[in-house]
């Protein structure tokens, strides 16, 4: 596929030349930015990532507002967050779409995709692995949580047998509450997943500490 073909928008940080011996076709990296924000929030971030990785951050298609960007439309009440569940499997949907695009189109590994995202794009990040575990080889979600919407569409626990999967929450988040992050954590160990679980005291955001655990979880699983 043509590189200006591909579904949906994106910024790119090419894997170094000659970094990676083991494969002449990089890993790939994907980022997904949270809802209201778009790719250039997350590309900031590519160079605390392993040199080996080919990182893509990727807008995500729905228009909020000027240069202001959703997965899916979501309101928050009382009784927690309220989101379009057609928007949100359509979102899922479209980023193993482009997971397929993007390999192809840069040559990248298709058995080393990775995605991370943060808030909307860490809910994106675990939706679609677990919903298309044979195109993503592990996900990170900061500051995110585990859809509902998600859990019927859930693949095979032998295709999600030992896929890596990072969460990293804070403590002190008032948009999705700790108590979103440990219960994704209590719902996906019943899973034959390879999870990993960080809380850190922070709030809503991305902090240099929570760059860090990601891109050290990540580079391990180069290394595996």
């Amino acid at each position: 596929m043509d590189i200006a073909e591909l579904s949906l928008v994106h910024r790119r940080r090419p894997a170094a030349s000659g970094v990676d011996g083991a494969s002449t076709r990089p890993p790939l990296l994907l980022l997904l930015h949270g809802v209201g924000s778009n790719e250039r929030s997350m590309a900031r971030l590519a160079p605390a990532f392993d040199a080996r990785f080919d990182v893509l951050s990727v807008r995500s298609p729905i228009e909020l507002g000027p240069d202001a960007y959703g997965w899916f439309h979501v309101t928050f009440t009382a009784n927690g967050p309220v989101i379009d569940a057609g928007e949100a499997q359509a979102a899922w949907e479209a980023v193993a779409r482009f997971i397929a695009e993007a390999a192809d189109a840069y040559g990248a590994d298709p058995e080393r995709v990775f995605l991370c995202g943060f808030s909307q794009g860490g809910i994106m990040s675990l939706a679609a692995m677990l919903t298309a575990p044979a195109l993503v080889a592990g996900a990170a979600m900061m500051s995110g949580r585990l859809l509902p919407e998600v859990l019927p569409f859930i693949a095979s626990t032998e295709a999600l047998r030992d896929k890596p999967v990072l969460i990293v929450h804070g403590t002190a988040d008032t948009k999705l509450g700790i108590a979103f992050a440990r219960n994704a954590r209590e719902q996906l160990s019943e899973l034959p997943l390879a999870l990993s679980y960080h809380e850190l005291l922070m709030g809503h955001q991305v902090t240099a500490a929570g760059v860090e655990l990601v891109s050290n979880w990540l580079t391990a699983r180069l290394d595996a």
